[in-house]
């Protein structure tokens, strides 16, 4: 199976000489092809600091990572910025859909960057909408719509231009349950059907749960990692629940 993202070493501090925190040390990890991941931690931990490595937001001050076969590291920021638009998709927990567009403006908005045939972005769109159940919204903007709706209207943006890596930040976080789970179902169901390949940081064991794979990571280090494998959804869920559990605190306390 191909792999997607490559991560050899990383390791990110911050601070001067005398007042060093290292914030990454000596991270390794391999996702492949239309793997679902979750990456969860206590505070503090290193998830975010990890996510926006990854997500060619921060630099490491060592190591290296490959996305898609390319060393992201030794890239310029033009070449990063090219990159970061054609292989990578980001879900938010602040969903980033721009007020003055519709939802369907705001999740074509990739397909239109790369100056794709618009007949093909019709087809796209609606393929896409229908598949996050927000088909009927799509002539709307953002402030008419809800909570749920924005998200899975970001999570559409994300996907459509079937990037190489979906990069989702808690994108949960500002969800009522239901809203979460209506979601986490339809990132599954894109995961399993066209094999999309999503890391997502997430403090909740519940989203946590529907990933196929969970690496938690604790003062910076690879701590554990759990294989759905054999486990219903319900009894992954539990298997969470026991390793948060070794970090102090229930898992709310877990962010």
């Amino acid at each position: 199976m191909k792999t997607i993202l490559e991560a050899k070493n990383v390791t990110k501090t911050f601070g001067t000489k005398g007042n060093v925190y290292t914030a990454l040390q000596e991270i390794s990890l391999e996702i492949k092809e239309g793997e679902f991941v979750g990456i969860m931690g206590p505070s503090g931990a290193g998830k975010s600091t990890l996510l926006n490595i990854f997500s060619t937001i921060d630099t490491p001050t060592s190591g290296d990572i490959t996305i898609d076969g390319q060393n992201i590291v030794t890239m310029n920021e033009e070449t990063l910025s090219d990159f970061r638009r054609k292989k990578l998709g980001f879900i938010f927990q602040d969903y980033n859909l721009l007020d003055t567009l519709t939802v369907k403006e705001n999740i074509l908005l990739p397909l239109a960057l790369s100056k794709t045939a618009p007949a093909e972005i019709e087809e796209r769109v609606n393929q896409i909408a229908e598949l996050f159940g927000i088909a009927q919204i799509v002539d709307k903007y953002p402030y008419q719509i809800s909570g749920g709706q924005k998200q899975r209207a970001a999570a559409s943006r994300a996907m459509i231009a079937s990037p190489s890596l979906i990069l989702a930040d808690e994108p949960t976080g500002a969800l009522d349950s239901k809203s979460a789970a209506s979601l986490l179902e339809s990132l599954s169901k894109l995961n399993v059907s066209q094999a999309s390949t999503i890391l997502m940081v997430t403090h909740d064991a519940y989203a946590a749960s529907y990933c196929k794979r969970v690496i938690f990571i604790n003062d910076g280090r690879l701590f554990k990692e759990l294989h759905q494998r054999y486990s219903t959804r319900k009894q992954f869920f539990q298997q969470i629940l026991e390793v948060l559990s070794l970090f102090g605190g229930g898992h709310h306390d877990v962010v």
